[in-house]
């Protein structure tokens, strides 16, 4: 199934040790109504304001490890408390969001719910706050640490192909890296020419130039 509806008593299987009394604080306090989905591609949760009267909704991808989904929780709880203050006049992840963000995480840090390599990522990552962990290479790398299962081998950080070389993503397309941006990086598609932005903390294979 797409979606699961989870209660309270089952979100702990999600969640990082000794996190489960905010999270439940948080979803009675904003009255918000917590989805799990399968993975995404392009999100890794969402937040979708009440429409007639229903509550808050929040969207997290299930595959994540306990610390990505909390922490992708705590980014869309964000959305809400900003939305609650200001509506749609402020930007989705403007200076507003920004401190929002901050001021949750450093309540999550203050819990001591995360390891200590992973925590000083985000106080790095709090610093400079990005709309996603996509964007902050050093705090999706302190992550990626903590997934469990099969990982392929030769994958590397979009970042760190150099430019001018081919590059593989997950979903077999071929691309190859142009420039640097302020934040992402511009690529083209080999097969069409179109051009796409990537954000650095996106894991690719490295293609042989001989062999593109």
């Amino acid at each position: 199934m797409p979606k699961q509806e989870i209660p309270l008593n089952g979100l702990q299987q999600y969640l990082p040790e000794g996190a489960l009394p905010l999270v439940e604080h948080y979803l009675r306090k904003y009255h918000i109504h917590l989805t799990i989905t399968r993975e995404r591609k392009r999100v890794y949760g969402d937040y979708r304001p009440p429409v007639k009267h229903a509550n808050h909704r929040i969207s997290v991808n299930g595959n994540l490890n306990k610390y990505h989904f909390f922490i992708t929780l705590v980014h869309e709880i964000a959305h809400l408390v900003i939305f609650e203050k200001y509506g749609t006049r402020v930007a989705p992840h403007g200076s507003e969001w920004k401190q929002q963000f901050a001021a949750l995480l450093q309540d999550c840090m203050a819990l001591n719910l995360f390891p200590d390599p992973l925590r000083d990522a985000l106080l790095q990552h709090t610093r400079q706050t990005m709309s996603s962990t996509c964007y902050d290479a050093a705090l999706l790398k302190a992550l990626r640490e903590y997934d469990t299962g099969y990982k392929p081998d030769g994958l590397v950080w979009v970042e760190e192909v150099p430019e001018q070389v081919p590059f593989k993503t997950r979903d077999g397309r071929l691309f190859m890296k142009i420039e640097k941006l302020r934040k992402r990086y511009k690529c083209k598609e080999l097969s069409t020419g179109l051009l796409y932005v990537f954000p650095p903390g996106v894991e690719v294979w490295p293609q042989p130039t001989g062999n593109a």
